[in-house]
């Protein structure tokens, strides 16, 4: 069976399906495929859908894009959480999504992170794009897209673009920063609330770039019990309440 589990991995990445956890195969919980930036809040959303009685829900966290491109390849999943409203049109023009159960659920906004150990500095942004900055790849994450649309909006895209270090999710561009290999980066201001390891050195203007909004919707393949609850308890005053205790905003 184990020779048999890597197998069936290894053929889901060789088609560019990647990590879904293996656990999802015996599952008791719904699976949901959530944005990397929600990793800290849709685990405690989990934890307290599991504390009312109810099978934890499995959590496959990565960029909405590879979620998204999972989903088209033939993953099979209960509900779905972009970062943005493009993916999961990607995932709504394809007719993969469940009628009626796609609704908007979360805000964020846009920072510029430092080390939290570097020397704090009062300067606008223009000034503090210098050297390498870390993003999570514009071609197709949505945090990268959204830093795009805000520098070009801001006139610095010209100069910041060739500093750019893309990284595979926004998750992966923080880290980047917090190891020091990139003196800046671009991320959510949930990703910096959400790491001691970097203060947030700007905030880039609402105005700069598309409002940052996370929908949510159940997959037309689901067919967990648990999946509609999940979902609608994700969208209640209850649920919404945990991702607002780490920062996320009403959409």
């Amino acid at each position: 069976m184990r020779i048999a589990r890597r197998s069936l991995i290894g053929l889901a990445l060789g088609l560019g399906l990647a990590a879904i956890p293996a656990a999802a195969q015996g599952r008791d919980g719904p699976l949901v495929l959530a944005a990397a930036s929600l990793q800290e809040s849709m685990t405690a959303a989990a934890d307290a859908w599991a504390h009312k009685g109810h099978p934890r829900p499995v959590i496959s966290f990565a960029a909405s894009s590879v979620l998204a491109r999972q989903v088209t390849a033939g993953a099979r999943a209960d509900l779905f959480v972009s970062a943005d409203l493009e993916w999961m049109d990607f995932l709504d023009q394809r007719a993969m999504l469940a009628p009626a159960t796609r609704a908007p659920f979360l805000g964020n906004r846009l920072v510029l992170v430092a080390r939290a150990n570097a020397l704090a500095e009062r300067r606008p942004l223009a000034a503090m794009l210098r050297g390498r900055i870390a993003v999570a790849d514009p071609a197709s994450v949505p945090a990268g897209r959204y830093a795009e649309e805000a520098l070009r909006k801001l006139k610095l895209w010209d100069k910041a673009a060739p500093q750019l270090v893309r990284a595979e999710n926004v998750r992966a561009a923080l880290a980047l920063v917090e190891r020091g290999a990139a003196p800046y980066g671009i991320v959510y201001a949930t990703d910096a609330r959400a790491s001691a390891r970097v203060r947030v050195a700007g905030v880039f203007p609402q105005s700069s770039h598309p409002p940052i909004v996370y929908p949510l919707a159940r997959l037309k393949t689901s067919t967990h019990p648990e999946a509609e609850g999940f979902r609608r308890f994700l969208l209640s005053g209850e649920g919404r309440a945990i991702f607002f205790r780490f920062g996320f905003s009403r959409r």
